[in-house]
């Protein structure tokens, strides 16, 4: 439930339209659902600015469907996203709650182990845009399920692959789009070095996203990760390695900060 819900669900009772029961039966519903294997946390949005977030890992078909059609039953028209979930995952959850939205993080459509369904995605921002930058074409998958994320929650993005350092002549030809952006997540892996070179460029916050990509002494994103958080280029933020979901919630409330503060 976001503040609109809440506001709604005081007017009804004001007006007569539902009793001081049933108001009470919301509110109690309001912080917790209990679905005897999972708690879901239904006021998250009112206390971050973003609502939880259905994880597939290590949940079952079921679980994942039964967990997204509360959501929609408890909240009608709220923003559900399942993230990193699997295909079968996603059928079952079609089945109880409808077609959504999905986004596939992968190679091979149909194999893939990590994708996003949106459903009720949230109404797109007008003049928002953020930039997704990758270095290379095995960073897309974490690309994606940022962009996924940024979707879901009406913000526009736009992703320009294979910019990394070994031909950094390929960032420079787009360095207007990127310029253009309110806010760019920059995705590298080898030795993640692109975020600083993006961080040294632009005036907008990055947002810098280490990936498992790479050989040598990568190791699976440590020496990215670490990479990043040493960089010379003053403000960069940093998330957790292949973390493209973090980054986009990190965009979403930077943004959304900045927005409340004008109004």
């Amino acid at each position: 439930m976001d503040r609109s819900n809440l506001e709604i669900l005081i007017k009804k009772f004001e007006s007569g339209e539902i009793t001081q029961n049933e108001l009470i039966r919301h509110l109690e519903s309001l912080f917790v659902l209990d679905l005897g294997f999972a708690r879901l946390d239904t006021h998250r949005e009112l206390r971050q600015g973003f609502p939880e977030v259905v994880y597939g890992p290590n949940k079952t078909p079921e679980q994942v469907g039964q967990i997204v059609a509360a959501f929609l039953q408890n909240q009608p028209g709220c923003t559900v996203l399942l993230s990193r979930g699997t295909k079968e995952q996603l059928e079952l959850a079609k089945e109880l709650c409808g077609e959504p939205t999905v986004f596939y993080h992968g190679v091979d459509v149909e194999d893939s182990g990590h994708l996003s369904a949106v459903w009720n995605p949230a109404p797109k921002r007008e003049g928002t845009r953020v930039c997704i930058v990758t270095a290379g074409t095995a960073d897309l998958a974490v690309a994606s399920e940022a962009e996924a994320t940024l979707y879901s929650f009406g913000v526009e993005s736009e992703t320009i692959s294979d910019c990394g350092v070994a031909g950094i002549h390929r960032l420079f030809e787009q360095l207007d789009r990127i310029k253009a952006a309110e806010l760019v997540i920059v995705i590298a892996g080898m030795e993640g070095a692109l975020a600083s070179v993006v961080g040294g460029l632009v005036r907008a916050p990055v947002i810098a996203v280490p990936t498992s990509t790479g050989y040598g002494a990568s190791f699976e994103g440590v020496t990215a990760l670490l990479s990043m958080l040493s960089s010379c280029s003053p403000g960069l933020s940093v998330v957790g390695i292949d973390n493209g979901f973090g980054a986009a919630v990190c965009a979403i409330k930077i943004l959304d900060y900045g927005q409340s503060r004008l109004d």
